[in-house]
């Protein structure tokens, strides 16, 4: 962006040409300017025009909101009339001989950063073209008390887009995926991004921030977010345990009373049970469990002691542990049947390849 009078010149690179980025840039030379011109000029980029009928223009409309809060008139210049934008086309020739040629930089911020410096300085201290008797710093001087004052509060220049949540907890903005709160999954969020971090909103609540990726592909973490799936997961596991060897062995809803009351590690309690309850069985593991609680203990490893004296008062083989494959642990597995009339399409397809 170039200021007519005094030509300083605001430059600033960004990865993309979207709206949010043109606004970026706007509200960039602004702050840098301390003020905004009354009148900005704009060549017919869809950003600033969407339709033209000769003098008949169709303003895009959130340029036109972004104008009304700055409060500064857009302008098109005509179509065809070079001479009507030529401050900035030699502003471009001058970036381009005096700045980019040549330069070298490691990343965006690294090319941003040169630019700042170069715009204010050698760029500054060049002649002004409007009075060659003074630099373009001097003629700034002069200008800048005539530019309208900036509003107290910046505009909110941010990309917001509604995101679908799945089954796993991430949000996908911008090709990459961003770690929520496992409580929002399969909901619509918001996610509201700007050049340094995305923040995903349930509604008006920030749930999640991230500082933003410019990769692809990637998958960008809250540690606590895992550390909360985790732990949900784990409880369900557990609950899960419980209630099946609470159906097989009613005795052990008492022993895990009794050891939650001591304050026992109930998880590493019920998987030591279920072992159990694989190898003796669950008519073996109720007796030794009652006979356990009649003693008056309340772990696993005094009930693994009685089912040990009760084997061998038995005379009965030390019990084995298999590790059966995947294949035979699913053969109980519920299997939906399919509808017998899609055979029926398939033997009619095949009179009909005939």
């Amino acid at each position: 962006m170039v200021l007519s009078y005094s030509r300083d010149i605001y430059l600033r690179f960004f990865l993309d040409a979207r709206m949010e980025n043109f606004l970026r840039g706007h509200v960039g030379a602004f702050n840098t300017w301390c003020g905004l011109p009354r009148v900005l000029l704009y060549d017919n980029l869809k950003s600033a025009v969407l339709e033209r009928q000769g003098d008949a223009i169709r303003f895009h409309p959130t340029l036109l909101a972004f104008a009304g809060f700055y409060r500064f008139e857009p302008r098109p210049v005509a179509v065809a009339r070079g001479n009507e934008k030529g401050r900035v086309e030699r502003a471009i020739r001058h970036i381009r001989e005096a700045f980019f040629i040549a330069r070298k930089f490691t990343d965006l911020d690294d090319l941003n950063a040169q630019a700042e410096q170069w715009c204010r300085n050698q760029a500054a201290d060049r002649p002004c073209p409007e009075d060659r008797t003074i630099t373009v710093r001097q003629a700034f001087a002069q200008e800048q008390p005539l530019l309208l004052p900036l509003p107290a509060n910046p505009y909110p220049v941010e990309e917001q887009v509604a995101a679908r949540v799945g089954k796993t907890p991430y949000v996908r903005f911008d090709l990459n995926d961003y770690s929520v709160p496992h409580a929002h999954v399969r909901r619509t969020l918001s996610v509201r991004a700007d050049l340094g971090l995305v923040r995903v909103f349930d509604g008006t609540k920030m749930i999640a921030s991230h500082r933003r990726s410019y990769d692809r592909d990637q998958q960008i973490e809250d540690p606590q977010h895992l550390k909360a799936l985790v732990a949900i997961k784990r409880e369900a596991r557990q609950h899960r345990g419980l209630n099946s060897l609470a159906r097989a062995v009613p005795a052990c809803q008492t022993l895990m009373i009794r050891a939650a009351e001591r304050g026992a590690n109930i998880g590493a309690i019920t998987t030591a049970m279920l072992k159990l309850l694989d190898l003796y069985g669950a008519q073996e593991l109720q007796a030794a469990v009652e006979q356990a609680l009649h003693a008056g203990a309340s772990h696993s490893r005094s009930v693994r002691d009685v089912l040990e004296r009760r084997r061998v008062a038995r005379d009965a083989p030390p019990p084995v542990e298999t590790s059966l494959p995947e294949h035979v642990r699913r053969k109980d597995t519920t299997v939906r049947p399919h509808r017998l009339d899609s055979y029926d399409q398939l033997t009619h397809g095949g009179k009909d390849d005939e």
